[in-house]
């Protein structure tokens, strides 16, 4: 694998980057998750622009201009010679002294890799999760408010969901589900989250405490082309215990349907046919849109 690293393309095992980085040291820095499909990086624009949007919200100056991420992030994907792949450009705070202080980083640092990536990464062989859905817990930690860093920034310190991820492997399930201070649903440990009730789409308002996902923004707009009722509403606990279909969304996990919540099958028990032709048009579009890695 071919890395980008600071300006330079290096093998993966010469891809380093310093025990003083403060990125290392306290988590301070952002990142991005974005995918290729048949050629194409599919919303490279809106992805690199939340990556900005996330460095400008932590006071990170990053050293190269979007245009420039962009071609960095292509060329990475273009080097590894991959048509389908998972890429994650990283940026931090960059070396420094230790202590929290930003003023000791002169420079932030940008990692990009790109690898070959399955649909899903806990797909293990027959049926995919994507197929046959996942079960997921609410978790007992609370999501950080927007007073503490906001859901909206895609920080690399992701010790809040790491927590939350914890409980659900302890328990054997996929994945565990955010409430805010408040009671309001909020996310998963790193995926949006839409119900189904009554033939409308729903899925919680930015403001309760959520990541502003790229794939959550393209289903809200899938579903009212397939003219659904889609609609950002505060949802609770008995929303989702009490919905015709549920699932999740992201980059990597695309559309996943969650059939079983704290101990409740959620409709039938099987991905739902709203679900599913929200499923099947998003990947239309992913493999068809996109910026060209091989022109």
């Amino acid at each position: 694998m071919i890395v980008y690293v600071d300006g330079n393309f290096v093998d993966e095992e010469e891809a380093k980057v310093s025990v003083f980085d403060h990125g290392f040291l306290y988590g301070d820095g952002v990142f991005e998750g974005i995918k290729a499909y048949n050629g194409r990086i599919f919303g490279l624009d809106e992805h690199v622009d939340r990556f900005f949007e996330s460095a400008q919200s932590i006071q990170l100056t990053l050293p190269l201009s979007r245009s420039e991420m962009k071609k960095a992030i292509v060329e990475t994907v273009r080097r590894n010679n991959l048509k389908d792949a998972y890429i994650r450009p990283v940026a931090s705070r960059g070396k420094g002294a230790l202590g929290l202080d930003p003023r000791s980083c002169k420079r932030a640092t940008v990692v990009i890799i790109a690898d070959a990536e399955t649909r899903h990464p806990e797909d293990t062989g027959g049926a995919s999760l994507s197929q046959k859905g996942i079960k997921v817990i609410t978790t007992t930690f609370r999501r950080n408010g927007p007073d503490v860093l906001s859901p909206r920034v895609t920080s690399t310190n992701y010790l809040n969901n790491i927590l939350a991820k914890l409980q659900a492997n302890a328990v054997g399930v996929q994945d565990a589900i955010f409430l805010n201070d408040q009671g309001f649903i909020c996310e998963l440990t790193g995926d949006n989250l839409f119900i189904v009730k009554n033939s409308r789409v729903l899925t919680p308002p930015l403001w309760v405490g959520i990541l502003d996902g790229v794939t959550r923004r393209v289903v809200l707009q899938i579903a009212k082309e397939m003219e659904m009722e889609a609609v950002e509403e505060p949802l609770t606990l008995h929303d989702l215990y009490t919905s015709d279909e549920c699932f999740c969304t992201a980059t990597r996990i695309e559309v996943v349907p969650i059939v079983w919540i704290d101990g409740r099958q959620i409709g039938s028990g099987a991905p739902g046919p709203i679900t599913t032709k929200i499923t099947k048009r998003f990947l239309e579009l992913a493999n068809r849109e996109g910026t060209p890695i091989y022109e």
